[in-house]
C-alpha cells in the first residue's frame, strides 16, 4: 500500500445519488472531498435506474398515441418500434445527464477516483492500493437487483433490470417476477411496445406498499391494457424450455414467455467492503443509522439503498445532502419519510406521499378519506385517462395522506407534499384558486369536498 493521503473532510464510497449529493453540497460548504466510484459517477439512478426506464416508459406513451390517434381524430398508424432508435434516445439522454453530472464534480474541485474502494479503518477507504483518509466517512454503496434463491440469470431468457433495459430486440411475451414499482413500469413500457406481459406478486396487490385504493385502481387499469397478473401466489420454480421459459406456481398454475424478468426488489451491496471489521452496526447487510444517518462508528455516516430506508434516488439525494450539512456544523432536522412523494411510472401513473388509510388508522384511529373521481376533471377527460385523487385526514385535522392515480399525476405529487408537510387543513387547500382546466384541479375540488364545500356535486 501506498503511504495514506493527506485528511480530506469527506471521503465518500460510492458516486450514486447519495453519494454525489453529499459530495458536492459539502464542497459547496467549503469541505474538501473525496468521492470513489467503481463504475460511473450518477449510479444506478441515472445509468441502470430511473432515467432510462422513464425514457423507455415516455418511448412507450408515444407508440400508443400512434396506435391510438383515430380517438383524437388523427390518423397515425404505428409501423413498429425499432429498439435501436429506442436505445439511442435513451441512451442520449443518459449521457447529456452524465457529461453535466461530471462537468459539476469537476467544477466544485472535488477529488474523483475510480476504482473498487474498501473501507479499511474508521476514517479510510483504500482503491487499487491507494488509501484515502477522511476525517469522515461516508457510506454510500447503493443496491443492487435481487434474484430469487434458485434462479439462474442467463440475461439472455432471464432478467434482471438491468438486463431488460440492455434488450435489443422486443420480444413477443415476458413473464415478470415481482408487482412492485419496477416490475409495474417495465410491464406498462412492454404492453405499449406490444409484449403480451404476465405480472406475478406474491402479495395480494399491485404495488402493494400504496393505499389498497391506488392498488385496485392501477389493477383495473391494468386489466383494460390487457396487461394480465396473478396476486397473491409464489413462483415455485423456472425453467428454459425449447424456446423461452416456464414459470410455475406454489398453486400448480404454469405460465410460458420468450423472457422472465426478475424484479422483486433492491437489496444493500455491502458485502465484502470491510464494513463489519471496522465495527459498523449491520441488519440483514443493510447498515444501521441513527435519524441523522449517522453509523455507530462516529466518524462513519451511510445514506441511499445502503440503508433501511425508502429505496428512491430522491431519499438518497436528501440524506446525502443532510450529512454534508451535519458535518459542516450547520443545523440539519431529520428526515419525515412518510413525507417524501413516491411516484411509478407506469400508464397510468401512481403518486402518493403520506400515510396510507390503512396506516393513517393504526397512527390516528378516527380518519375521514374522501375520493374525487377524474371524470369530473376536464385536463383527465381531454388525455382520456381515468383514475382518482384519495385525501385522508386526521378527524378535524390536516391531510395526512394523498394518493393519485391516472396519466401524469406524478407531476401533481408536489402540491401534495406541501399539503402533508404543511400540515394543510383541507380548508386551506379549498381557498387556493386552481388553474383551469389542469389535472391540478383535481387536488383543489378534492381539498373543496372534503372541507364540506364541493363545487360540482360529488356523490
Amino acid at each position: 500500500m501506498s503511504a495514506p493521503t493527506t485528511p480530506a473532510d469527506l471521503v465518500i464510497l460510492g458516486g450514486g445519488s447519495g453519494g454525489y449529493a453529499a459530495a458536492l453540497r459539502a464542497a459547496e460548504l467549503g469541505m474538501s472531498v473525496v468521492l470513489i466510484e467503481k463504475d460511473k459517477v450518477g449510479g444506478t439512478c441515472l445509468h441502470r435506474g430511473c432515467i432510462p426506464t422513464k425514457a423507455l416508459l415516455h418511448a412507450g406513451e408515444v407508440a400508443d398515441l400512434a396506435r391510438e390517434g383515430e380517438q383524437f381524430g388523427v390518423k397515425t398508424s404505428l409501423a413498429g418500434i425499432d429498439m435501436d432508435g429506442v436505445n439511442s434516445y435513451k441512451d442520449g439522454v443518459i449521457s447529456r445527464l452524465y457529461k453535466g453530472l461530471q462537468g459539476l464534480i469537476k467544477s466544485r474541485k472535488i477529488t474523483y477516483v475510480e476504482g473498487e474502494g474498501r473501507l479499511v479503518s474508521p476514517t479510510a477507504v483504500a482503491v487499487d492500493g491507494q488509501t484515502y483518509e477522511g476525517r469522515h466517512v461516508l457510506l454510500a454503496t447503493g443496491s443492487y437487483s435481487r434474484s430469487i434463491p434458485g434462479v439462474e440469470l442467463d440475461g439472455v431468457r432471464v432478467l434482471d433490470s438491468e438486463q431488460a433495459l440492455a434488450l435489443d430486440r422486443v420480444p413477443t411475451s415476458a413473464i415478470i417476477l415481482g408487482g412492485g414499482v419496477i416490475g409495474c413500469e417495465f410491464a406498462s413500457a412492454w404492453k405499449s411496445f406490444g409484449v403480451d406481459v404476465t405480472i406475478i406478486e406474491g402479495l395480494k396487490h399491485l404495488v402493494p406498499l400504496e393505499d389498497e385504493n391506488s392498488s385496485k385502481l392501477l389493477e383495473r387499469a391494468f386489466r383494460r391494457r390487457k396487461i394480465n397478473f396473478e396476486l397473491g401466489n409464489m413462483v415455485s420454480s423456472v425453467q428454459s424450455t425449447e424456446n423461452g421459459v416456464k414459470v410455475s406456481l406454489q398453486n400448480g398454475k404454469e405460465f410460458e414467455a420468450e423472457i422472465v424478468l426478475v424484479a422483486i426488489g433492491r437489496g444493500p451491496v455491502s458485502q465484502g467492503l470491510g464494513y463489519e471489521e471496522a465495527g459498523v452496526a449491520m441488519d440483514r447487510g443493510y447498515v444501521l443509522v441513527d435519524e441523522y444517518c449517522q453509523t455507530n462508528v462516529p466518524t462513519i455516516s451511510a445514506v441511499g439503498d445502503l440503508i433501511p430506508t425508502l429505496q428512491l434516488a430522491h431519499v438518497g439525494f436528501g440524506e446525502g445532502i443532510l450529512v454534508a450539512e451535519r458535518l459542516a456544523g450547520l443545523p440539519v432536522v431529520p428526515i419525515d419519510y412518510a413525507g417524501v412523494p413516491r411516484v411509478t411510472y407506469s400508464d397510468p401513473e401512481v403518486a402518493s406521499v403520506g400515510l396510507t388509510e390503512t396506516q393513517a388508522r393504526d397512527k390516528y384511529g378516527d380518519v375521514e378519506t374522501l375520493v374525487y373521481d377524474l371524470g369530473g376533471n376536464g385536463r383527465s377527460q381531454i388525455l382520456k385517462t381515468q383514475g382518482a385523487v384519495k385525501l385522508i385526514r386526521q378527524k378535524d385535522g390536516p391531510v395526512v395522506g394523498v394518493h393519485m392515480v391516472g396519466s401524469r399525476v406524478g407531476e401533481l405529487v408536489a402540491e401534495a407534499q406541501l399539503i402533508f408537510n404543511w400540515e394543510a387543513l383541507p380548508d386551506e387547500v379549498a381557498s387556493l384558486i386552481h388553474p383551469h382546466p389542469t389535472q391540478s384541479e383535481a387536488i383543489g375540488e378534492a381539498h373543496l369536498a372534503l372541507a364540506g364545500k364541493p363545487l360540482h356535486a360529488h356523490s
